[in-house]
């Protein structure tokens, strides 16, 4: 039982995101300056009756970067082929995405900075002059065959564009970099949520979601959907402030947003290294998470909030972090060592 229910709950997520996902830039709330770039580089590219140029999104996870590669298709009247850079393994694969576009499609590549090096030699010639060329046999008998392709363009999304190639990173004709989301952004985001789930919310527990969610609109998301939980179970046909206040509590969710994984990292880091200053692997080690994870999913919302600064020699610990965990005590003894 415990092993069906997971699935069953990341499979209902997954079709509750995408019912979520807006569709329009009407409906897409915040990053305001790069909505409007995108917007004059694909009215553009309209026209000029061309494909616009190819787009590169980067941010931390959850910040729209997959939503804006379906609006850029949609308001393009075309058709977005999503994909990945770890499923591309062989130029094979390659070669079968990009021979079934259509003249004008969008072709959506997340992870983009994992593709395999060797399918990238095979990529710039496709987003450069719209054709693949395949080797075909071994040895003497090998031949190369040019495939000609229809225009496209190819937007890449990446939590780390410094894994990026130069050559594949100049590829692209724009990049844009997605910041976290102001708390009343957020706020418009969990309402527009809250009419597509329907179920009523009050202000108060907006607020509270809001305020918890991490500045990023997929935890805003996944966090309202687990508070209906809450209040579906209650009998409660309005997400109020109680319940809110019980359900994030009940999924240990504090009122920064942080949740025991980034608990326990700020926790190593005072208790076992005096507040630091401590490298990143030391730190992984002690709080038992990947570095990876550490960096792309942990670090950048908790200097967000001023709980860690990165130094030359590591990370430390600020004193908002010691009030936060109520370890202050720990605070004194760290200046005295």
């Amino acid at each position: 039982m415990s092993s069906i229910m997971p699935e069953k709950i990341k499979k209902e997520d997954e079709v509750l995101d995408s019912a979520l996902r807006p569709t329009s830039w009407h409906e897409y709330v915040g990053q305001d300056k790069i909505k409007e770039n995108i917007r004059i580089i694909i009215t553009a590219a309209k026209q000029r009756s061309q494909s616009p140029d190819h787009l590169l999104f980067y941010g931390n996870p959850g910040l729209g970067k997959t939503t804006l590669a379906y609006i850029v298709a949609n308001e393009m009247g075309k058709t977005l082929k999503s994909t990945s850079g770890p499923a591309l393994e062989r130029a094979g694969d390659l070669a079968a995405i990009l021979t079934n576009l259509s003249e004008g499609d969008v072709l959506f590549i997340d992870e983009i900075h994992r593709i395999n090096k060797t399918i990238e030699e095979y990529i710039y010639p496709a987003m450069e002059d719209y054709k693949i060329n395949l080797v075909l046999g071994k040895g003497p008998m090998a031949r190369t065959m040019e495939l000609k392709l229809p225009k496209f363009t190819l937007i890449g999304a990446t939590t780390k564009p410094g894994m990026l190639s130069s050559p594949l990173r100049n590829r692209f004709g724009a990049t844009f970099q997605l910041n976290f989301y102001n708390k009343e952004d957020i706020k418009k985001i969990i309402e527009r949520s809250s009419n597509l789930l329907k179920i009523k919310i009050e202000p108060e527990a907006v607020e509270i979601i809001a305020t918890r969610s991490r500045f990023t609109p997929r935890v805003a998301n996944r966090l309202l959907k687990r508070v209906r939980d809450f209040a579906q179970v209650k009998g409660l046909n309005t997400i109020t402030k109680e319940i809110s206040e019980h359900a994030l509590n009940s999924l240990e969710v504090d009122m920064l947003g942080l949740e025991p994984s980034d608990r326990s990292i700020l926790r190593a880091l005072i208790e076992k290294f005096n507040g630091g200053p401590v490298g990143l692997q030391s730190l992984s080690a002690a709080a038992m998470e990947e570095e990876d994870t550490i960096l792309d999913i942990y670090e950048p919302y908790l200097m967000q909030c001023g709980l860690i600064e990165r130094t030359p020699k590591g990370r430390v610990a600020t004193s908002l972090a010691y009030e936060h965990m109520d370890l202050k005590h720990l605070k004194k003894q760290s200046n005295l060592l």
